[in-house]
């Protein structure tokens, strides 16, 4: 088989819609496929060509780590605002659908794959498969289009927009929920990460709806968490996407109220994106118990997990992300590292079905810090239960998945 797959996130680049797809390709190859990747050249989380890495510029083509021969793409700079963000998709987009255009030396693919997050990608594959006249699968990793109508949040509390400037991008927002809404519907196949948004795919007559969960990725080196029994701080890990959906600012805010109560709690955070800045402000005239930590590859892992009590996986209280279970949780529960979970609607019901940790309200600083006392004080609050662990095997193991989604691929190659 021969997949054609167009991605804004690819690796070199570090984070969990790059691991997603090169573990996904790597199964596929390994199974004898070829597969061609148009993706840009690596600059995310900086914006700006990663260092190290110009060998990857754009309009260079090269093997991947995999053995995927993979194209890169134009990107356009961007900083922390959401306008510049979709401009640089837009940019890739763009040069995406040129690069297929221009064609691979006679080289077809049997199926055309887009993957969203950037939703000007799902534009670029739906032209990719049309071009070659094949099937066209949109892979969907969040709960898109509804993830849009919170995107006037998304620069809070910087932004400063007046209410008449807010309608008009309400209205351009609308315009482009309902076009990514008829490109779901006009695909040869939809692929979701939670039966829970497959489920508001198939009631808005989207018609081939298929569940791919994200993978309990291992970590190299560090096959199971071990409980520390010793009194001391509560150690609280958060490691990933810093983004402004994830809305951290509760937990640091939850870490400044545990210390006023007297819980010497530690926060660390280990990672990057859009609302670093915020929250070390935050931190700081908080004085809050936190730290801030380059982000490692997955190798480097293991002495952070080691060091943590527990871990911390948080979305803001945004009704679509009732629909999202965030990949990381799946990691934590393969590992058995207890889940400090701000969450709610799936990934809620996941932890709370399995005992992979504790439960709390997403924004509600004053319920996650006593969460966290009560961590502090009883120690055998943070034993996992078995069951967390063979739910990530039963759900969320890598190879299952990517059999899974190589059956889905190789079905629609059939009805050619």
């Amino acid at each position: 088989m021969n997949l054609l797959l167009l991605t804004h996130y690819y690796p070199p680049e570090g984070g969990a819609a790059q691991h997603r797809w090169s573990t996904l390709v790597g199964h596929l190859v390994s199974e004898g496929d070829t597969v061609r990747v148009v993706t840009p050249a690596p600059h995310y989380p900086l914006g700006h060509l990663l260092p190290g890495h110009e060998h990857l510029r754009s309009g260079t083509t090269h093997e991947g780590p995999h053995g995927e021969t993979v194209h890169r793409v134009a990107f356009r700079p961007y900083d922390s605002s959401v306008r510049s963000r979709m401009l640089d998709e837009a940019t890739v987009a763009r040069d995406a659908v040129r690069t297929v255009r221009r064609g691979f030396d006679g080289w077809r693919p049997d199926v055309v794959v887009a993957t969203v997050p950037s939703l000007p990608m799902a534009w670029a594959g739906a032209r990719a498969a049309r071009m070659f006249g094949v099937p066209f699968v949109l892979d969907l990793r969040d709960a898109w289009p509804d993830l849009i109508f919170f995107a006037q949040e998304w620069d809070l509390p910087t932004s400063r927009v007046r209410s008449r400037a807010r309608a008009a991008v309400r209205v351009a927002l609308n315009g482009v929920g309902s076009a990514l809404t008829r490109q779901q519907r006009r695909a040869d196949a939809v692929v979701a990460t939670t039966e829970s948004f497959a489920e508001v795919l198939r009631s808005r007559s989207v018609g081939s709806v298929h569940v791919v969960r994200n993978a309990a990725h291992e970590v190299p080196g560090y096959a199971q968490h071990v409980v520390h029994r010793e009194s001391g701080p509560l150690h609280v890990l958060y490691a990933g996407t810093i983004g402004r959906a994830h809305g951290l600012g509760t937990a640091v805010r939850a870490a400044a109220l545990a210390r006023e109560r007297g819980v010497d709690v530690r926060l660390r955070f280990l990672g990057a994106g859009a609302d670093l800045g915020h929250l070390r402000r935050l931190a700081e005239e908080l004085r809050a118990p936190v730290e801030f930590l380059d982000p490692v590859p997955r190798r480097l892992m293991g002495p952070h997990y080691a060091w943590a009590d527990t871990a911390l996986v948080s979305l803001r209280p945004w009704e679509a992300l009732e629909l999202a279970v965030p990949s990381k949780l799946y990691e934590l529960m393969g590992l058995g590292l207890h889940v400090s979970a701000v969450v709610s609607g799936e990934a809620g019901q996941i932890v709370e079905q399995t005992g992979a940790g504790t439960l709390t309200a997403p924004g509600d600083v004053d319920q996650l810090a006593r969460a966290w006392a009560s961590l502090h004080a009883d120690r055998s609050l943070l034993d996992v239960s078995d069951r967390a662990r063979d739910w990530a095997r039963e759900h969320a193991d890598a190879t299952r998945l990517g059999e899974a989604y190589r059956t889905l691929l190789q079905s629609m190659r059939a009805r050619v």
